[in-house]
């Protein structure tokens, strides 16, 4: 079966399942106002034609709502412009069943003709209804977390206690404070209760929009917005000797596979040799703890991005030295959802565009967490003792297609039928499935959940 017709096959689903809730809303409405109209009491006519005249009632609403085009319109993008329509629907079954009372006023008729009051009632409480569930689906989408439908589960939740103990009190330094993660860390780091957040950022908006959210959060954490570059070796030199951090979070790096397969020389230079300049500089000042944010392209690397990041490792690992010096560790974990590198932001501007929306390959998969569950471990890795490469266990993998698709559907669209997917091919650098491997024969378990210790990388106590 084609995903057109799957698609098709959808749509008419959702639409039979509308029209039975439509039915639903609608008995409802004309009991209400059999009841109202007769004080509650049994009409004269008895109940069986009273279901007998509901079946006219019912097909006679439910031909107006496609005569007027009611069925064409999203039920997630319900809006007050679409009521009228909806009233102008209603409004025409009411004038059908008004003539048909007209010409069949004999009580013989009661079957197929409700009483004129009854009619007018229905209109007013069937639009109501009809109207009440379309709003009551959008709302409860629009309630729904885009992330939590997006991954199909809820979005974890962690023990945080151990990192709060860790950051409380301490000047913390975060480079690529302006970055989606890094922004994320500034914030979780100032709300377990770091007296300083250095926020080392080159790019000025960005710089300057997450020091403007975080004055304006009224957190008692003081913010220092510092726009330098983290691989200039003379003025971080300078910040660490100033601000003398305790704990270094280094987020600052290029992400874009594509773009830094293209830029070889400087994605090297800013993931690989900015790294180690800046391990450096934190071991010369004394800083407790040195966390690098890695990723999972770094295993089995065949892009330059990984090979850069694998090698920021290894620069990181290299300088465990003495006990009592810097200890330095390493996180990995995927993608994260609606990060400056993730797919989820170019597949919303394809959808708002109309399409199409470009997937690589149909059985492209990635492992994919919220900001706020990725960071959330990365302060509890950074909170423990060992001297390591951390895996963050990410779940199971999700196909790219289904997110696209699924993205679709969350706009209010038919993918295949509204929103078209197109097939771009695999780009240079990507891999098929990302490796993330939690099982024994890669990695140690930590008593902390979801947080795992490389047994390929060297640990040290």
């Amino acid at each position: 079966m084609t995903r057109t017709r799957e698609a098709w096959l959808g749509f008419l689903a959702t639409r039979i399942v509308g029209l039975f809730a439509d039915t639903a809303a609608l008995g409802f409405a004309y009991l209400s106002a059999i009841w109202l109209r007769l004080d509650f009491q049994e009409p004269q006519w008895g109940w069986r034609k009273t279901a007998l005249s509901f079946v006219a009632v019912c097909v006679v609403h439910l031909a107006s709502l496609v005569a007027c085009g009611c069925y064409r319109l999203s039920w997630r993008r319900t809006r007050a412009a679409d009521v009228p329509r909806y009233a102008v629907a209603m409004a025409l079954a009411c004038a059908v069943l008004t003539a048909m009372r007209f010409f069949m006023p004999e009580v013989a008729f009661a079957h197929v003709r409700p009483p004129y009051s009854v009619t007018v009632m229905s209109f007013v409480l069937g639009t109501a209804g009809v109207v009440g569930i379309r709003f009551a689906w959008r709302f409860f989408w629009e309630s729904r977390s885009e992330d939590r439908m997006l991954l199909e589960r809820d979005e974890r939740t962690f023990d945080n206690s151990s990192a709060a103990r860790f950051l409380a009190g301490r000047t913390v330094m975060v480079t690529g404070a302006g970055g989606s993660i890094g922004s994320e860390i500034v914030r979780q780091v100032a709300a377990s209760g770091a007296a300083k957040v250095l926020m080392v950022e080159r790019c000025e908006n960005a710089l300057y929009e997450i020091d403007r959210a975080m004055r304006a959060s009224g957190a008692r954490t003081e913010f220092v917005p510092l726009m330098v570059d983290a691989g200039d070796r003379a003025r971080m030199s300078r910040v660490f000797s100033e601000w003398r951090p305790s704990v270094v979070l280094h987020a600052a790096a290029y992400k874009h596979v594509p773009m830094v397969e293209l830029n070889p020389e400087e994605g090297w230079r800013n993931n690989a040799e900015a790294t180690k300049t800046l391990a450096e500089l934190a071991a010369e000042s004394g800083v407790g703890r040195f966390v690098l944010i890695s990723t999972d392209k770094a295993v089995n690397p065949v892009s330059v991005m990984g090979k850069t990041k694998l090698a920021a490792e290894g620069a990181v690992m290299a300088m465990n030295g003495e006990p009592g010096g810097t200890s330095f560790c390493a996180v990995r974990f995927g993608n994260v959802l609606g990060s400056s590198g993730s797919v989820v932001p170019l597949f919303r501007e394809q959808i708002a565009r109309g399409g199409p929306v470009t997937v690589t390959h149909p059985d492209m998969r990635r492992y994919f967490m919220t900001v706020r569950e990725a960071v959330s471990l990365v302060l509890q890795a950074a909170s423990r003792d060992e001297r390591a490469v951390y895996t963050l266990d990410m779940g199971e993998p999700v196909r790219i297609l289904d997110l696209a698709e699924g993205m679709i559907r969350q706009s209010g669209r038919r993918p295949y039928v509204d929103v078209y997917i197109v097939f771009t091919g695999i780009r240079p650098g990507e891999k098929l499935f990302e490796e993330i491997d939690v099982s024994e024969r890669s990695c140690y378990k930590t008593d902390m959940a979801k947080i795992y210790v490389n047994k390929a990388a060297p640990v040290k106590p």
